[in-house]
């Protein structure tokens, strides 16, 4: 395999190139940035210093990833973005490194499509198989889970988290955590709908944690309990099933409190 530079990009010469790179004309990559095996800039791409790319991504035209974080504190620091592999990346999305308040990285996973005008916050953890439709946004310190959708001009605020599995409503604002497994929509009132069940059938989970993510999220929100002792009913009765015991430590370790039902 050969690495392919079309003539109008810029490679710093610090740069690290796998083989089966193709960079595309007018492109930017600046400092000591690393690009996987076989990933695609198609043009007009900027990827900025310290930033590691892996293996099959497909970036596509003014994608920006790597440059430093939006943050008025940050005053240069060699902070570091990690995108995984296999990831599609369409037209004019934004990636930005950590800044050293926040752990210095932001990470992204892998088998991610991340649809026009996306954006990924300073500091912010984006796991694996995740779909951000058009102008999906987070702001910075934010953790997404695996298999998590972030609906189209939706916006997550700052130190949030949203769980595996999560399904975001186009045009959301989730200003608290958006709960694994649910349907989570609302411009202003957000609010858990209950369980994304087509989804979840669709990616093969089983109609038994199915069943039990539906009754637990009824006792949760829709029997009049405090929420601890809904908590405590729900693991009684379907702790088995391990999304379920996953719901419970995600509701018990919110910080910033959670959409509720």
């Amino acid at each position: 395999m050969s690495i392919e530079v079309h003539p109008s990009s810029v490679i710093s010469k610090d740069a690290q190139l796998a083989d089966g790179v193709v960079i595309g004309p007018f492109c930017v990559v600046e400092g000591t940035s690393k690009i996987g095996k076989g990933t695609l800039l198609r043009s007009h791409v900027v990827i900025g210093p310290h930033t590691e790319i892996g293996e099959d991504n497909d970036i596509h035209p003014h994608v920006t990833l790597g440059m430093g974080p939006q943050d008025l504190k940050f005053k240069g620091a060699p902070t570091r973005l990690q995108v995984g592999n296999r990831n599609v990346i369409r037209e004019c999305s934004t990636f930005h490194r950590g800044t050293e308040g926040g752990g210095g990285l932001t990470t992204i996973g892998d088998d991610s499509l991340f649809m026009v005008g996306s954006h990924i916050g300073h500091d912010c953890h984006v796991g694996n198989k995740i779909i951000f439709a058009n102008n999906g946004t987070l702001a910075g310190h934010v953790h997404v889970g695996d298999g998590a959708t972030v609906g189209a001009f939706s916006a997550v605020h700052q130190f949030c988290n949203v769980g595996d599995h999560a399904f975001m409503g186009g045009f959301t604002v989730a200003t608290m955590d958006v709960l694994p497994y649910m349907k989570t929509v609302g411009a202003r009132d957000t609010k858990s709908y209950g369980v994304n069940t087509i989804g979840l059938r669709r990616k093969g989970f089983a109609e038994e944690s199915i069943v039990g993510l539906n009754k637990a999220h009824r006792i949760l929100f829709h029997k009049n309990l405090l929420l601890e002792d809904a908590l405590k009913r729900v693991e009684q009765e379907f702790g088995n099933l391990a999304e379920v015991a996953y719901l419970v430590r995600f509701i018990r370790a919110a910080k910033r409190g959670i959409h509720r039902g």
